[in-house]
């Protein structure tokens, strides 16, 4: 970088800090409470409270400007909390850098793949209902998927042959399914494509695409390998047809509302949609070019298990911290503990979770360490969480009792490693000896 650009970048970094800390200032003051009550009421502590560092804590906001400065990423927002308090709440950079819109920590982020444990959550409090068995075969209620076929390959040739077990509820929970929505490569015949992909138009529901997908064959027998990709989906046409509900509505009514998310929505309102941040791409020399500013959109009935939510930062963590309490949050119980300790615990075995990375496992819609060792991230045996493709991240340490957030809109973020160097600056604010005595590794409490 030459001078002038050098010079320009600390007066541009001067500027964001300076709205964006006042905005932080006036966000703190707003969201300081007594107890959690809603997204906005934040219960906010001093980091020395529960044995983190102010000071470290802010190295947070420093590792995010210098993807700002290198024009890597338009903007972030981080949270981190700790013993069910958030000691870290800040915004970065732009929510829009064309339009000189500074990032906010009440922006609204794309959450991609962090739908997923929350569409997974959904379908464990039908569990709780007694509705199923995790063991039960999917075709029950989506009878479609009655004896499927599964595509083999003896190297020369492909064929289809029957499943050897059907898929079931946790099947598509862990992602060994097999099952796609795509159809490339899978044998098909011109005809049969058109159908499955509804002659390359849009489908009106979710439940009337996986319908149709049904012709086409899982991948590997069920529950013989972890394959990322459409399970999610499965999960989301389940609570609709157990619990006669859109899994909108079923995610408004039994968690959003109950928890307070009032910023969480598959369709944005057409007021929060100036809260939005706008979507970068990286371009050839390293940096980012915008993709998409935000916009209105016509409502939606096409509800994905996969994707699709939008949140914000101070709603997501209302979800995690549910979670880390073990299903419980502001005197509203949604889950069970042990139905949590059995979500966050690893169903894979040494299956390769190739998306999260070495060391990680699979739990029911979680992903979790399995091994540290092994690991790109700072983090205890048994964290847990997921991310987005748009550069999301959300993971909890329960040997730590800690949770941390990261939102940027980013596709193609993977070779800045922006995620995984995340858990390494949120665990370097941990200063005291130890969070608790006894806790817990997947749900289950060890000894220190």
């Amino acid at each position: 970088m030459n001078k002038n650009k050098n010079t320009s970048k600390r007066a541009l970094r001067g500027l964001i800090r300076a709205t964006v800390g006042a905005a932080f200032i006036v966000s703190a003051l707003t969201l300081h409470s007594t107890s959690i009550i809603a997204a906005d009421e934040l219960l906010m502590a001093e980091p020395e409270s529960v044995g983190m560092s102010s000071e470290r804590l802010q190295r947070i906001d420093d590792y995010f400007q210098r993807f700002v400065d290198d024009n890597q990423i338009a903007g972030a927002v981080s949270l981190v909390a700790r013993h069910g308090k958030v000691v870290h709440l800040s915004a970065v950079g732009w929510n829009n850098r064309e339009q000189n819109m500074p990032m906010t920590t009440d922006s609204i982020f794309y959450l991609a793949s962090m739908t997923k444990p929350i569409v997974s959550t959904a379908l464990m409090m039908l569990f709780e209902e007694g509705r199923f068995r995790l063991d039960d075969p999917i075709s029950d209620w989506i009878p479609e998927y009655t004896d499927h076929k599964v595509r083999v390959s003896d190297g020369a040739r492909a064929s289809n042959v029957a499943e050897a077990r059907p898929v079931t509820i946790r099947h598509v929970l862990t992602h060994t399914s097999g099952l796609s929505l795509n159809p490339d490569g899978m044998g098909l015949t011109e005809e049969e494509q058109r159908w499955v992909t509804n002659n390359g138009e849009a489908f009106a529901t979710l439940g009337e695409r996986i319908a149709r997908a049904a012709i086409i064959p899982a991948a590997f027998h069920p529950g013989e390998q972890w394959q990322y990709g459409s399970s999610t989906d499965y999960v989301a046409i389940l609570v609709e047809k157990i619990s006669g509900q859109s899994i909108d509505q079923f995610l408004r009514e039994r968690l959003f509302q109950p928890l307070g998310m009032n910023d969480t929505f598959y369709n944005i309102p057409r007021d929060k949609v100036n809260r939005v941040a706008a979507v970068y791409r990286p371009t050839a020399n390293g940096e980012s070019e915008l993709q998409q500013a935000a916009a209105y959109k016509e409502p939606s009935t096409y509800f994905p298990g996969v994707a699709g939510l939008n949140s914000t930062a101070s709603d997501y963590i209302r979800f995690a911290q549910m979670i880390s309490n073990g299903g419980e949050l502001d005197g509203v119980r949604l889950l069970g503990r042990m139905t949590v300790e059995l979500m966050i615990s690893n169903q894979t075995g040494d299956k390769d979770v190739y998306v999260r990375g070495p060391g990680f496992g699979f739990g029911l819609g979680f992903g979790v360490l399995v091994d540290p060792t092994l690991s790109f991230d700072t983090a205890s045996p048994g964290s847990y969480g997921w991310g987005g493709a748009y550069g999301t991240l959300y993971y909890a340490d329960p040997v730590e009792d800690l949770i941390g957030l990261m939102f940027i809109q980013l596709p193609g973020h993977a070779p800045l490693n922006i995620r995984q160097r995340f858990t390494n600056v949120v665990s370097q604010s941990v200063i005291d000896s130890g969070s608790t005595p006894n806790p817990k590794v997947q749900g289950y409490g060890i000894e220190r």
